[in-house]
């Protein structure tokens, strides 16, 4: 289990404003460097089959909460053909919580959750929380939560600020192992690397899943539109936006083993070559953005595709039928987990995987796409293309850290658009 004291060491909030500054694109924008987590390749490079499946659960109960949240406030702005699929479940005995997020961001589970400290109240509390572009919603345990799930972690106290004010209303969210993140709705000042946001809504949770119980973050800040909004309210890069605390509302990510950042405000441009290549939003809550193709050792393979680009999640998925042709243009490969949609091929025939929007091709590593041996003494490796019906919508495809890791990830709520750069 991870010492959380040794690890907020590790990620402390770096306040660029006061340290060697950075050339940037907004003057009042600022970073925060991340801390990642343990990914699905044990030590030893064999796939983590187990934690797979958690993780692939947990992404779907995330969008299903999330499509239940648009279904409450814009059900107009639905993709067609999503669905509200049924909640799963898993043994919560077996792993633990994933996700990610210049803060500078820590790796926190190598992989599987980009992490950065953040203050809540007068005078701050500081939260160790996962940047999640895939939800909207801020949320962190309540010292009146008293599980011991909640009592390993920091938690807000609302009586200790004086800018804390109780609003009407509950917030829940259901995960895989049967279990909650629940509470009351309040407001109060958020502050994230400098950037400050009063009166913002978030939830002290009084319930947390079990499913948190390894994991050292204290929450989750969402970071995508409004519409997925459990809380129905302005998540924070828009409210701070309103109020004047950053000129423009985007942000940009670098996810990488090291010197990953959550840039809020505008962009580190040391971090990438080159303008960004941007593409419009649809509309759907997420950050979606259509047109895309896939690329099988310079081949396209499906086309017109959806995609969302979504920091919560580990890997990448599409739907099954799509992800079968996929891995039928992949010499050797063949179904490695049917229920979870998991394929495999060969590990000394590994393919050069590519996304393209209608400009470059951006090409995902074999690193990045290699999971891990099937077994120690095997010839066959697992792709981080899995294939589920996430409920999403007709054609949608939803790509995580797997796609995020090979280039810097710009996400404009100004321009409602999502923009791709080369790496520096």
């Amino acid at each position: 289990m991870f010492r959380k004291t040794a690890l907020i060491t590790t990620i402390t909030l770096a306040l660029l404003s006061c340290a060697t500054p950075v050339e940037r694109d907004s003057a009042t924008g600022t970073s925060i460097p991340f801390a990642k987590r343990s990914g699905l390749t044990t030590e030893d490079g064999v796939f983590n089959h187990a934690l797979a499946i958690q993780s692939t659960i947990k992404t779907h109960n995330k969008h299903r909460q999330n499509l239940i949240n648009l279904q409450h406030n814009d059900p107009a702005s639905m993709n067609e053909g999503s669905e509200i699929r049924p909640l799963r479940t898993y043994n919560a005995t077996v792993g633990r919580h994933e996700r990610r997020q210049k803060e500078p961001t820590t790796d926190e589970d190598s992989d599987l959750e980009w992490a950065g400290t953040i203050s809540i109240g007068t005078p701050a509390q500081k939260f160790l929380i996962d940047f999640d572009t895939g939800s909207s919603d801020l949320w962190v345990p309540s010292s009146s939560c008293t599980s011991s799930v909640c009592t390993s972690k920091d938690r807000y106290t609302a009586s200790s600020s004086s800018t804390s004010a109780m609003k009407s209303g509950n917030f829940t969210i259901y995960y895989g192992d049967g279990s909650t993140v629940s509470g009351p709705k309040y407001t109060d000042t958020v502050s994230v690397a400098g950037i400050t946001s009063k009166a913002q809504y978030f939830s002290p949770v009084t319930t947390l899943s079990s499913s948190f119980a390894g994991d050292p973050i204290d929450g989750i800040l969402g970071m995508a539109y409004q519409k997925i909004s459990n809380l129905a309210q302005p998540p924070f890069i828009n409210q701070a936006k309103t109020q004047g605390s950053i000129s423009s509302a985007s942000f940009g990510m670098k996810l990488a083993s090291s010197g990953s950042e959550l840039y809020i405000g505008g962009t580190d441009t040391s971090l990438y070559k080159g303008a960004p290549e941007f593409h419009a939003v649809t509309g759907s809550g997420y950050w979606q953005i259509s047109g895309a193709k896939t690329m099988v050792n310079n081949k396209p393979v499906n086309t017109g595709i959806q995609t969302i680009i979504d920091s919560g999640t580990t890997i990448m998925y599409g739907p099954p039928t799509a992800v079968q042709a996929f891995y039928k243009s992949i010499p050797g490969s063949s179904v490695y987990d049917s229920q979870n949609g998991y394929y495999q091929f060969p590990c000394n025939s590994l393919p050069t995987v590519a996304f393209s929007w209608g400009g470059k091709s951006w090409t995902v590593s074999t690193a990045n796409f290699n999971l891990g041996k099937v077994s120690s003494k095997s010839s066959y490796c697992v792709g981080a293309l899995a294939g589920q019906n996430l409920g999403l919508g007709n054609n949608v495809w939803l790509l995580g850290d797997s796609f995020m890791k090979n280039v810097y990830t710009v996400f404009s709520f100004d321009q409602n658009a999502v923009g791709f750069a080369a790496l520096a």
